[in-house]
């Protein structure tokens, strides 16, 4: 049993989506905690606040470490955050005086959304690719029936005849557009370090370039610390929502012109329990739904953006709850939709 319809034990057969939701599992987030404080102790090491011997011990230790989730979840229902009982762990598993020198000027926050950050650029890569995949498909079938004509609808009456193609580019122009902002956010995702309160009080005048060094290291962007600025996580779900939402749009097409007969045909529909004729068009409502979906949890996400003063533990804690369902959500439209567009056997009249 579930409480989520995308880890459901048959639901997520509809709704689930393995390859993303690998990215928000408790491993993923640890690994990626984890790299970021190799990648400090790296950095710390170089700009000569740490010893690099400690900054070797620490990252030999820590590529051999095993979490105690049991306890992680026990401390995090104390502390409000996993990171303490986390650096605890890893502290024991480095041992010796290399352990003093594990996360020196850093703060939960820093990690926690680090992790976040990192995660999030694979999934932005995830996305771009399949949207280049489903961009492929529906210009392929554009060629294939693009001239054929097509009764064209207005406010769902009948209006003037029109073409395939002129309907497939209002599917197609958005996935595009899409397609871009998600190349162009790949370059922006920001490294989080700020210390207990964003000055990085306990580096002094190496702050700077410790946080450089960490951010290269990192593979993000060298930013001053947005601990309490959460536009960044705001503007990433409002694309997320953009991208089920065109892929709504032309889910509800599509199963708008299967309930009319005669506009497309499309293989493998659903079946009927009682009706053994019909084929329903599962993936194209499937689509609707996860448009609506993140529609209403984008509100949520702007919710969070209420981050009162240096940090927030309420709105914070709000994004874990509703980020990783859009992505999800959104992933599963995005591999719904190919499937969906592989499965049209021919759209248009002859």
């Amino acid at each position: 049993m579930s409480l989520s319809l995308f880890e459901h034990p048959f639901l997520s057969g509809l709704f689930g989506d393995d390859v993303m939701a690998a990215h928000f599992q408790a491993k993923a987030d640890i690994q990626a905690m984890i790299a970021f404080e190799i990648a400090l102790a790296r950095a710390e090491a170089e700009a000569g606040v740490i010893e690099k011997a400690a900054a070797e011990t620490i990252a030999a230790a820590l590529a051999q470490f095993v979490p105690d989730i049991a306890a992680l979840k026990t401390a995090t229902a104390k502390d409000g955050v996993v990171i303490p009982e986390l650096v605890k762990q890893l502290r024991k598993a480095v041992g010796g005086e290399a352990a003093a020198s594990l996360h020196f000027g850093a703060t939960s926050q820093d990690v926690i959304d680090t992790s976040l950050m990192l995660r999030l650029k694979a999934v932005t890569e995830l996305l771009e690719k399949r949207l280049a995949g489903l961009i492929s498909a529906l210009e392929k079938c554009e060629t294939a029936h693009g001239e054929k004509p097509l009764m064209g609808y207005t406010r769902m009456q009948a209006a003037i005849e029109i073409t395939v193609s002129d309907r497939m580019h209002a599917w197609l122009e958005p996935l595009r557009r899409h397609k871009f902002r998600l190349v162009e956010m790949t370059k922006t995702f920001p490294l989080q370090f700020g210390g207990a309160a964003g000055t990085l009080e306990k580096l002094g005048n190496k702050a700077s370039n410790v946080r450089a060094v960490l951010a290269r290291e990192l593979g993000l962007v060298d930013t001053r610390q947005w601990q309490s600025q959460r536009d960044r996580i705001a503007d990433f779900a409002h694309v997320l929502s953009l991208i089920s939402g065109s892929l709504g749009k032309m889910g509800q097409d599509i199963a708008l012109m299967a309930e009319l007969g005669g506009q497309i045909a499309i293989t493998g529909g659903g079946a009927s329990s009682a009706m053994p004729h019909k084929q329903n068009p599962v993936a194209a409502e499937t689509l609707v739904t996860l448009a609506r979906f993140n529609a209403v949890q984008i509100s949520g996400l702007h919710q969070s953006l209420v981050h009162e003063q240096e940090r927030s533990g309420a709105a914070w804690a709000l994004e874990w709850m509703l980020l990783p369902q859009m992505a999800l959500a959104t992933g599963a439209a995005t591999k719904t939709a190919q499937a969906l567009v592989d499965s049209i056997l021919w759209i248009g009249r002859e």
